[in-house]
C-alpha cells in the first residue's frame, strides 16, 4: 500500500522555529516519493477530524511535531484506529518520544519515520481522558501549571519553575484502592507531595521516573513520593530517578521508605485536597476521585 503522510505542526510547542522544519519535511519526503500533506495542529486539541480524513485519502500515517500534550491528543482520536503514529520531537520535555528511542534531530527522527518500523503501544484512561505517557497529581502538576504560564518555554525554563515550586511545595492526603488477585483490594492512605502515574519511564528531557516502566506490557507504574522533609524528598526524587527504589509487589508493605513504587493495571485515587493534575504536561482540572486503567495496544507508533 501507497504510504501517504499527514504531518501536524503545533505553531507553539517548544522554542524551535517551524518554518526550516516545513521545509525539511517538504524537501525529504519528496526526495522519497511519499504522498504527503502539512496541517496545522489544533488549539483545542480535538483531532476527531482526522479519521475521515485517513479513511477518505487512504492516509497511513499521522506524524506529530510537537510536544507530549500534542502527542497525546492526536493519540486519544486515534485509538485503535488503523494507521501508524509517529513522532518528530518538537515540545519542551518530548518523553515520549524518548522513552522511544526517537531522536531530538528532526533529520534522524525523519530517518526514521520513513523507515516505517512500528509497534503497538499502550495508553491509559484517568476519568475517561486518554493519556498516552504520564500523569501527575500534586508537586509536577503545579510544575506544569506555572511552566504553562511562561512565556518561553524549554529546559532551563522549566527547571527553574521547579526550583522556586521545590521550595514551597505542600503535600496532600490520597488514598489509593488497587485491586488485587480473586477480587481482593489493597487500600493506602498516604500524604505525598505527589503520586506519577507513568505509562512510559520519564517526565521527560531524559529525566526518569519509573525506571521500570515500559510502553506495551499492559501495565502503570505508579511512583508516589511520601510526605517528609524537602531536603528527604529532593534525596529520595534523586534516588529514585537513578533506580534506586525497587518495583514493589506488595506496595501495602512499603514500610518506612520515602517513596513507593508499584505497578497495576488500574487503580482508583481519592483526591479529598483537590490537588492539581498534570495529563502529558499539561495542566488539566482537578477532581476529588480519579478512576484509571491503561488502554492496551492503543496506538501503533514508529520506532527506531
Amino acid at each position: 500500500m501507497a504510504r501517504n503522510i499527514i504531518y501536524l505542526i503545533n505553531p507553539i510547542s517548544g522554542t524551535r522555529g517551524k518554518q526550516s522544519l516545513q521545509e525539511t519535511i517538504r524537501q525529504k519526503t519528496q526526495e522519497k516519493g511519499i504522498a504527503y500533506s502539512i496541517l496545522p495542529t489544533n488549539p483545542e486539541g480535538d483531532y476527531a477530524f482526522l479519521i475521515p480524513f485517513i479513511q477518505k485519502a487512504a492516509v497511513t500515517d499521522i506524524v506529530v511535531c510537537g510536544g507530549d500534550g500534542t502527542v497525546s491528543a492526536v493519540a486519544a482520536a486515534l485509538s485503535g484506529e488503523d494507521v501508524r503514529v509517529g513522532i518528530i520531537p518538537m515540545g519542551s520535555g518530548n518523553g515520549l518520544a524518548f522513552a522511544a528511542g526517537i531522536p531530538k534531530d528532526v533529520e534522524k527522527a525523519l530517518e526514521i519515520v520513513f523507515a516505517a518500523k512500528s509497534a503497538p503501544i499502550d495508553g491509559f484512561l484517568i476519568n475517561g481522558q486518554f493519556s498516552c505517557m504520564l500523569c501527575g497529581i500534586g508537586f509536577d502538576a503545579k510544575v506544569a501549571e506555572e511552566f504553562a504560564e511562561q512565556p518561553r518555554r524549554g529546559l532551563q525554563t522549566y527547571i527553574r519553575v521547579t526550583l522556586r515550586n521545590f521550595f514551597g511545595a505542600r503535600h496532600y492526603p490520597f488514598t489509593l484502592h488497587i485491586p488485587g488477585s480473586n477480587g481482593t483490594e489493597t487500600t493506602l492512605r498516604e500524604e505525598a507531595f505527589f503520586i506519577s502515574i507513568a505509562n512510559g519511564n520519564q517526565f521527560g528531557n531524559n529525566f526518569t521516573i519509573a525506571p521500570k516502566a515500559s510502553l506495551h506490557d499492559g501495565l502503570l507504574d505508579i511512583v508516589i513520593a511520601k510526605r517528609t522533609n524537602r531536603l528527604r524528598f529532593l534525596l529520595s526524587v534523586i534516588r529514585q530517578v537513578l533506580g534506586g527504589y525497587p518495583v514493589q509487589s506488595q506496595p501495602e508493605k512499603a514500610g518506612r521508605g520515602r517513596m513507593i513504587y508499584f505497578q497495576t493495571a488500574s487503580l482508583v485515587i481519592e483526591n479529598p485536597g483537590e490537588a492539581p493534575l498534570h495529563i502529558d504536561g499539561d495542566p488539566k482540572p482537578s477532581a476529588s476521585e480519579f478512576h484509571i486503567g491503561i488502554v492496551p495496544n492503543a496506538i501503533r507508533l514508529i520506532l527506531p
